[in-house]
């Protein structure tokens, strides 16, 4: 043992510890206390570490297995006490990713990273802020418009075509109509509360993800810095290859598949306004919406549009189902492969399934990020996973 070259009390007592030190403390500690002052030495001030555990125990196996199921417990109710958080901060981390292309890009020698990120969110949140100024009076109007006169709608419908009259008769659908939009007080007021907390939660969740959106751009090389850190550093080039492979492909699809979203809405509108459709803009914003969903969205949003097109005319319900079947072959064959490219290779497949589970797990939002999601999982299946398992 080396000497230590401060003097040690004998007695191995802290002289800020538990004073007065004396008798009163029992032999057995004043003798531990003794060999505690022996035991300390320069190289290992708190004593020489004893011997292990042995981890191959019986008590300390059950002691694992015990710890184990607690802290997997624990973490799965953490994870569902803060799943909307963890949704809206999955949201702000895909719109980074999104963003940083064009961040990327703008990046020059006299043009620092701060700067670019400035720009490319002051433009992001400029265009939405003035899409949302735009659009909300008149969807609003537009919106209130058509739930007040859906019950009349039916009943129009119902005389000029029998088929949808049939079905009136058979499923009380004026009824429902009437019944989902009753004026009574109390429905009044609990709508109004209703409306309230929606609109609350969506200004909050919008204001949450537009600032953890900035943060994430803002940092976002120490963000993925610190993401491969948790890599061995054996693994870590692979991780890096592999991970900003991924990062490209996330922003590449999602910047693509707005992009696309945009250009179907504007189109809708102008076919609408062209043909008398009334709520042009409550639905081509909705078909922007839908048009976000993979593989289900814009058939939706075609049957949406079309039964609002019956209002005027059977030739212009028919002309709007050939309007939205044109508009999904442009959309597959030349707006997807010029846009988005070859930048995600998902099997139909896959498509299919990964958007049925991102639906059911997270809603709209988790059928929007599905595709880059299972893009993601596949690169990395195609490139750790089949390589180990063909080598065995």
């Amino acid at each position: 043992m080396g000497k230590r070259s401060d003097p040690v009390p004998e007695s191995g007592h802290g002289d800020s510890i538990a004073q007065p030190h004396g008798d009163t403390e029992g032999g057995a500690i004043v003798a531990a206390e003794a060999a505690a002052a022996q035991a300390s030495t320069t190289q290992n001030p708190l004593g020489t570490p004893g011997r292990r555990f042995d981890r191959r125990s019986p008590f300390m196996i059950g002691m694992a297995g015990a710890a184990g199921v607690a802290v997997t417990y624990v973490a799965i109710q953490a994870v569902v006490a803060v799943g909307q958080v963890l949704v809206l901060i999955t949201i702000a981390l895909f719109l980074a990713i999104g963003l940083e292309p064009a961040v990327s890009r703008l990046v020059r020698p006299g043009f620092p990273r701060w700067a670019a990120v400035t720009v490319v969110f002051v433009v992001a949140g400029g265009l939405f802020a003035g899409f949302l100024a735009a659009a909300i009076p008149p969807l609003v109007t537009q919106g209130g418009a058509l739930i007040h006169h859906a019950p009349d709608y039916v009943d129009d419908l119902a005389r000029r075509y029998p088929a949808i009259g049939a079905l009136d008769k058979r499923f009380h659908l004026r009824d429902t109509f009437s019944n989902s939009i009753g004026s009574s007080p109390g429905n009044l007021a609990g709508g109004l509360v209703n409306a309230g907390e929606r609109v609350f939660s969506i200004v909050s969740g919008t204001l949450i993800v537009a600032v953890l959106t900035g943060y994430f751009m803002a940092n976002f090389i120490q963000v993925r810095a610190a993401f491969y850190r948790l890599f061995p550093r054996s693994r870590r080039p692979r991780a890096i290859l592999i991970g900003d492979e991924i990062f490209a492909k996330v922003g590449g699809y999602i910047l693509g598949n707005l992009l696309i979203s945009l250009i179907t809405a504007v189109l809708t509108f102008v076919w609408l306004v062209a043909f008398g459709v009334p709520y042009a803009l409550l639905l081509a914003v909705l078909v922007a919406v839908l048009d976000l969903i993979p593989v289900v969205g814009s058939t939706i949003a075609g049957a949406i549009v079309a039964l609002v097109a019956l209002t005027v005319s059977v030739p212009v319900t028919v002309a709007t189902i050939a309007f939205f079947v044109a508009l999904r072959l442009v959309e597959d064959y030349i707006l997807v492969p010029r846009i988005i490219g070859r930048t995600v290779r998902v099997p139909a497949v896959v498509t299919v399934v990964s958007v049925l589970l991102g639906g059911a797990l997270l809603g709209v939002i988790g059928a929007v990020l599905a595709i880059p999601v299972a893009a993601a999982l596949l690169l990395i299946i195609r490139e750790t996973v089949l390589p180990s398992l063909d080598e065995r």
